[in-house]
């Protein structure tokens, strides 16, 4: 089921009005002409004025700068109502813009804007913003979009470059540090429960911040979260989209990390940035104290030892999915004599050499697992239930990233917020663009998998995999070589039926077909990530907590980066670039909220 996505129309030149546009038109000068009419009216609280600068139909996208939320709105009757609640509060001041980062951009044809970056100041901290603005049938520039950012707190900056510790040190440190991650002096502020990328990032964010924080992490190593997942695993996302706070991968890294050299780069990177973490151990008791909010930790480590913590915070970098295997059952399963898998207890090919394998499922686990069989000489099916997404990395990267996440391009700090400016809803009618562009460049190798019964589609609202993947996390196979396998018969495929139930020696299908079986695997995804909240917190915490993933109303994610409705409670997601980005969200509010400077949260 389609998520409810407002109808919002791009603002294509024919909508605006506009037949042409002049080739010498200066773009610089209609960027700070608007800045400076736009800053004259923030920094006054002159609401009128800023809404005479926009759309009808313009979308305002803020990021903790006026809200100390995550928010959307769209069209100026929201704004107003938005700018008129906050805009003074917010106290906007000092606006300069980013020279270099200016300039006319047209994507299509018939679309085209003058992009523009400045910094501000507000009441608390200094923010960053985006305005995207477009012709009007007067002549007239008017923003389409706005998008406000706080980047750092006022008196508390990020203790790195100029700032950081700048004393020798003889012989002191080990001993420091050893007292430092054992938290013999006191105890963290925060618990970071999961030591991936996502735990690793807040907490090396929370330590420039001088927030004391410790991961916990039920793995031996740093890194196990991907060291011990199925051998062929490997990103699909390329290199300079997957940058790590204050470490960039080298230039010599390759485009797609295979998923044990990332493993061994975030043993790496927590090693180098000193960050704590304590392996081999678990959460055996939480309570929340409902006079202070604190909570009350107990921890048991890999000796039998347990250690007890008062932490304010408790943030869970626990992944995408619950913990629970969203396996499907049929009839007569337990009379299989073969061996039936989910995926997540799948490690390698060769642990079946010689067996016929059939995998239930078709998106991105369901290829890469398939790949690693057929390339060990192992007879194996995918059986599809439903129609996938399939974008391959080749074509459609190149229609997606060049020129933001790209070799060459801008840092990954500044695409970062430039793609931000791009509030999901907003995007639907350039992701729509974008996915029919990719289609027809991919257009050979989705006939050829048409040819062999492989079932595709466009993605919710033919929107390519965006909204699959902010919707519901999967639902799409980025190629990196799979559907080739699949499309010459290499990778056998079984779509014509429905699974009716299981036999001794494979599985029945409602059409009278069978299928031979010696292990059957489920790639067919987790449960709800709330399960590690309840697991670790208790079911009546996790029952008072918000959604987790999943688009809001306003297109902006549930629960995510912004706090769970528990107070002390919060959640980080995401892939390794949105992890770096809203790292800084999750862990600016826990600041905030440390030092007395957080204000409340934006709610109309």
């Amino acid at each position: 089921m389609a998520p409810d996505i407002p109808h919002a129309p791009l603002p294509t030149l024919d909508r605006l009005g506009v037949t042409s546009i002049a080739p010498d038109i200066d773009a610089r000068k209609i960027a700070n002409d608007w800045l400076a009419s736009f800053s004259t009216a923030a920094t006054t609280g002159d609401v009128d004025a800023i809404l005479s600068l926009l759309l009808p139909d313009a979308f305002w996208r803020d990021m903790l700068a006026l809200t100390w939320d995550l928010r959307t709105f769209s069209g100026k009757e929201r704004i107003a109502r938005f700018l008129n609640d906050r805009l003074s509060l917010s106290k906007l001041h000092n606006f300069k813009i980013r020279e270099e980062y200016v300039g006319l951009q047209q994507p299509y044809p018939d679309l085209l804007w003058i992009s523009l970056m400045f910094d501000y100041a507000t009441e608390v901290g200094e923010a960053s913003g985006i305005a995207r603005l477009v012709p009007t049938a007067n002549g007239e520039w008017k923003a389409h979009v706005v998008f406000t950012n706080l980047e750092s707190l006022t008196g508390f900056p990020e203790k790195t470059g100029p700032l950081r510790n700048m004393e020798p040190n003889h012989g002191k440190w080990e001993t420091a540090r050893k007292r430092e991650i054992e938290f013999l002096d006191k105890d963290p502020v925060v618990l970071i429960i999961g030591g991936g990328q996502s735990g690793l990032e807040v907490a090396a964010r929370l330590k420039v911040l001088d927030v004391p924080s410790l991961i916990v992490e039920r793995n031996p190593r740093v890194g196990d979260n991907w060291r011990n997942r199925y051998e062929a695993l490997c990103l699909h996302d390329p290199v300079w989209y997957d940058h790590m706070p204050f470490i960039p991968f080298p230039t010599s890294w390759p485009v797609y990390a295979p998923a044990k050299k990332l493993a061994n780069w975030l043993e790496f990177y927590a090693d180098s940035l000193e960050l704590n973490v304590w392996t081999s151990a678990n959460i055996t008791e939480t309570v929340q104290d409902p006079t202070t909010s604190k909570w009350k930790v107990t921890i048991k480590r890999q000796d039998g030892t347990e250690r007890k913590f008062v932490v304010n915070h408790i943030v869970f970098c626990t992944g995408l999915s619950g913990s629970t295997p969203n396996t499907p059952v049929y009839p007569g399963m337990d009379t299989f004599k073969g061996q039936i898998l989910h995926s997540s207890q799948h490690k390698r090919a060769l642990d079946h050499e010689g067996k016929k394998v059939v995998i239930v499922g078709a998106c991105t686990s369901a290829h890469d697992i398939a790949v690693d069989y057929q390339q060990h000489g192992i007879d194996v099916t995918m059986f599809q239930r439903g129609s996938t997404y399939i974008m391959s990395t080749e074509k459609g990267w190149e229609v997606i990233m060049k020129g933001g996440y790209w070799e060459g391009s801008p840092p990954a700090d500044i695409t970062d917020r430039m793609n931000a400016s791009f509030p999901h809803h907003m995007a639907v009618g350039i992701n729509q663009r974008q996915a029919k562009q990719i289609a027809e460049l991919d257009k050979d190798l989705l006939d050829s998998l048409h040819k062999v019964g492989f079932r595709t589609n466009f993605g919710i609202l033919d929107t390519g995999f965006g909204l699959l993947a902010w919707s519901k996390a999967g639902g799409y196979y980025l190629d990196t070589g799979g559907s080739k396998l699949i499309a010459e018969g290499k990778i056998k495929l079984k779509t014509d039926s429905k699974i009716s139930s299981f036999t001794e020696t494979g599985i029945k299908f409602e059409n009278g077909t069978e299928l031979p079986a010696d292990v059957v695997i489920f790639a067919t995804g987790l449960g709800d990530p709330k399960e590690h909240i309840a697991n670790v917190c208790g079911d009546e915490i996790a029952k008072k907590c918000t959604p987790v993933w999943g688009l809001d109303k306003e297109g902006e994610l549930n629960g995510t980066w912004k706090g769970l409705g528990v107070p002390g409670l919060w959640y980080m997601m995401g892939n390794l670039a949105l992890c770096r980005f809203h790292s800084t969200h999750l862990t600016l509010q826990i600041k905030a909220i440390e030092e007395g400077v957080f204000g409340t949260r934006y709610s109309e």
